[in-house]
């Protein structure tokens, strides 16, 4: 090689370096950690959630958060599933010989996110979906008039997908205790104190109080004032009597009728026609006997209603995940299956036609289904990057298992508003929030600092979204 070219080369490979430098952030020089987090929050929420995602009550090895995934919005779905390890306790079933047949249905599991259920009997099985636990304290209360059977005159919870998803006096208490017995136990005997052991009184009130403190503590209240025309619009017909009419069962788009329904008060029971829709996961999965008949033994067809504030983010819908987008969830109520259902006919019957939206208003109704769903995670970022910042336990989680899962939480709003083609500007914030937090997990030296940094932008993004 000539002088001359090996001078070039010299000073090329001298400037690559150099470029190679500035693109490459420099690690942080030595600092010290952050001092130890503050011990703040309930104690009796604390203990429920060590209980909720660790304790196995002797069983197979599951625990609740074995399908209420804290890092997949207190849910699960198939795209979660195949991320797991193949000895993860949700499949014990394919790998404990006392529990291969009829504990669970591997195929409906691992494609549909579906969960065995024996709400009418041990021999009888229903696929259902795994509710999150968001919002309890303002979805799950009923008017016990509208029960044919209720522990209380004055409180009826509604657990499960059709509201009976308790034993015994059938409250939130109670879900706990039916959940060991039905998805802890080594055997099909289901013998406790052999197969589990059941929960003690004050294991069950920590963890009803750990369920309650999770996600909204309260109702939204509509109309917002959204920024996004689609949204804005889809809110109004929403809202509308004659439209959308979706809030005469999604008051405020939570899970109660409004106050003055005649239907009666709080979370109540519909049959709207889901499982006469076609092509249902059991049908294509060739288990046509495996359809969900709903509240009661036999059942009446009717499930309770969820709140849709954090439907976005927690697909597939419906009790068994029959539709994958919201969507198509939204589409479902312009459909046969619906408007012949008794529901449908009920709102017929009260506004003289059947809900028929166009395409556009679809979307519409969606979109504003997607803007409330990404408020209710900034919130729930808020409240996690807050305890961060402040270096502070979140109900007993540390701040660094805090600042990773808060990227769950990052990607859901990215997720949620991209897919509807809605605030590029709030999508464009998030990544950069993104950017932030993955800093914080990286240099925990950091971290404080990073997450008041992460709350601020998360706070412009909102300001995009709502007035």
């Amino acid at each position: 090689m000539k002088a001359y070219d090996l001078r070039r080369w010299a000073s090329l490979t001298g400037l690559i370096i150099l470029l190679s430098a500035c693109e490459t952030p420099t690690p942080p020089a030595s600092e010290p950690p952050p001092p130890p987090p503050k011990q703040v929050g309930d104690p009796l929420v604390i203990k429920g959630r060590e209980l909720f995602f660790k304790e196995t009550f002797n069983g197979n090895g599951r625990t609740c958060g074995t399908c209420h995934r804290e890092d997949h919005n207190l849910t699960i779905d198939a795209a979660f599933i195949a991320t797991l390890p193949k000895n993860d306790p949700l499949f014990v079933a394919e790998y404990n010989p006392a529990l291969a047949k009829n504990f669970e249905n591997p195929k409906l599991m691992r494609e549909f996110g579906l969960i065995l259920e024996n709400q009418d009997g041990p021999d009888t099985f229903n696929m259902r979906s795994v509710l999150h636990v968001f919002a309890q304290r303002v979805t799950i209360a009923s008017n016990p008039n509208n029960r044919f059977h209720c522990f209380s005159d004055t409180h009826c919870p509604r657990t499960g997908w059709s509201g009976d998803g308790a034993p015994g006096t059938q409250d939130l208490k109670a879900f706990a205790t039916g959940a060991v017995i039905q998805h802890f136990t080594k055997s099909l005997n289901r013998k406790a104190g052999v197969d589990f052991r059941l929960p003690t009184e004050e294991e069950l009130i920590a963890m009803e109080a750990y369920q309650l403190s999770e996600g909204r503590q309260e109702e939204l209240q509509l109309p917002l004032p959204l920024k996004s025309l689609v949204a804005a619009k889809g809110q109004e017909i929403f809202n509308s009597p004659t439209q959308g009419k979706c809030s005469f069962c999604h008051f405020n788009a939570g899970a109660n009728v409004g106050p003055r329904s005649p239907l009666g008060q709080g979370n109540l029971n519909f049959n709207t026609g889901v499982e006469d829709l076609p092509d249902q996961p059991e049908d294509l999965a060739g288990e046509p006997n495996n359809h969900d008949d709903g509240l009661g033994t036999p059942g009446d067809g009717a499930f309770n209603t969820p709140s849709l504030v954090e439907a976005a983010d927690t697909g597939p819908f419906f009790h068994n995940h029959s539709v994958a987008t919201i969507e198509g969830a939204v589409a479902f109520y312009n459909g046969d299956a619906f408007n012949n259902s008794t529901a449908g006919q009920a709102i017929r019957g009260g506004a003289s036609k059947a809900i028929n939206l166009d395409a556009t208003q679809v979307v519409s109704v969606a979109a504003f289904l997607r803007v409330i769903n990404a408020l209710h995670n900034i919130d729930e970022l808020d409240d996690m990057l807050g305890a961060v910042a402040r270096n502070e336990y979140l109900d007993g989680e540390h701040p660094e298992h805090v600042i990773k899962r808060s990227l769950n939480d990052i990607d859901d709003v990215i997720m949620v508003l991209a897919g509807g083609s809605l605030h590029p500007d709030a999508v464009s914030d998030f990544k950069e929030t993104r950017a932030l937090v993955e800093e914080a997990v990286q240099y925990p030296s950091r971290r404080i600092k990073l997450a008041a940094r992460a709350q601020k932008v998360i706070a412009r993004a909102k300001s995009r979204i709502v007035s």
